[in-house]
């Protein structure tokens, strides 16, 4: 995905001079953090990839109830996951990638989402094992194009008895 990591090295860059953090840059995460501008939901991976975990929180977590944007549930849910910046809750890192499982997107993030809350279903991270309801999302993420669900539903089905 080079236009990812173009966009991430934008994000991260920073002018060899020392900025007053009074005097944010535009490029800087920091001045996205309370911005009512969608291309904010970007920043919270750069404010979590420089160990600006809470400013990433907030954002992710201003997104979500801006535009239910299934990009930074993945992120906050994946801090939840970790217990980065945030206290390890996997049933609630479990309820967003189920929220963001049903939500239909223009970027595929959702069937990111589908693939990811499959899994949970299948290890009965953060929700009780359920394998039938894990198929259905990964075929569904499968179908989609992702890779990795496919993957992990030929592991899931080779090995049921």
């Amino acid at each position: 995905m080079p236009a990812v990591a173009l966009l991430l090295a934008l994000l991260l860059a920073t002018p060899a001079q020392a900025q007053d953090s009074q005097d944010e840059g535009d490029l800087s995460y920091k001045a996205y953090v309370h911005s009512d501008k969608r291309i904010k939901c970007l920043y919270g991976y750069a404010a979590d990839k420089t160990g600006d975990h809470a400013a990433a929180v907030a954002i992710f977590e201003d997104c979500i109830r801006r535009w239910n944007d299934v990009y930074s549930m993945i992120w906050l849910a994946q801090l939840y996951e970790t217990g980065i910046g945030v206290t390890k809750d996997l049933v609630q890192a479990t309820a967003l990638m189920r929220r963001g499982a049903h939500t239909n997107d223009d970027a595929a993030y959702a069937r990111l989402a589908r693939y990811h809350y499959g899994v949970a279903l299948a290890e009965g991270r953060g929700t009780p094992r359920d394998l039938p309801q894990a198929k259905t999302w990964l075929r569904q993420a499968a179908q989609e194009g992702v890779r990795e669900a496919a993957d992990y539903l030929d592991r899931l089905e080779g090995a049921a008895p």
